[in-house]
């Protein structure tokens, strides 16, 4: 089934604590957060997912989830230990009131990344790529030379075993 709704703001949540009241909004994942086409992307998102059977995971969770594991250079495990801990994970991620259970398995994030598959990925380093360039980040000269560094990389080194 498509993907639920983020949640919606309930009478019943009178006496727990809204994100926009504890954050600091000139703070840098509350700027991206609003600068990222969220609709956009959950559109692109929604064919991977049949029209009937269980509602699907949040497609803006799962994206800030998979944007903040490439941002901060995490492991699942550490993301997602991590989004517990601070509120602007939770407000990048969507939600409104400060949780204090991670509201998913984690193993949930290998498998959405193994059903959205490398093309919504493509079109997931589009968008980065577009709000960079908006906000003047990054400069199209920044993109002309690629470094890549091939020390850890295996070689192709026989070493003799007759010693």
């Amino acid at each position: 089934m498509k993907p639920r709704s983020q949640n919606e703001p309930n009478a019943d949540d009178l006496f727990r604590s809204r994100l926009d009241q504890i954050i600091n909004e000139q703070h840098e994942l509350v700027v991206l957060a609003n600068k990222i086409d969220w609709d956009h992307l959950a559109l692109e998102v929604e064919p991977f997912f049949a029209t009937e059977g269980r509602p699907a995971i949040p497609t803006r969770l799962m994206v800030g989830l998979h944007l903040l594991k490439h941002m901060y250079q995490l492991s699942d495990e550490r993301v997602c230990a991590a989004w517990v801990e601070n509120p602007y994970y939770q407000h990048f991620c969507g939600e409104i009131y400060f949780q204090h259970e991670f509201p998913i398995q984690r193993s949930s994030m290998t498998h959405w990344r193994k059903r959205v598959g490398e093309c919504f990925f493509e079109t997931l380093l589009q968008e980065s790529l577009g709000i960079a360039f908006e906000s003047k980040a990054l400069k199209k000269n920044q993109l002309k030379r690629i470094v890549v560094d091939t020390t850890v990389q295996s070689k192709a080194v026989a070493y003799p075993t007759d010693v």
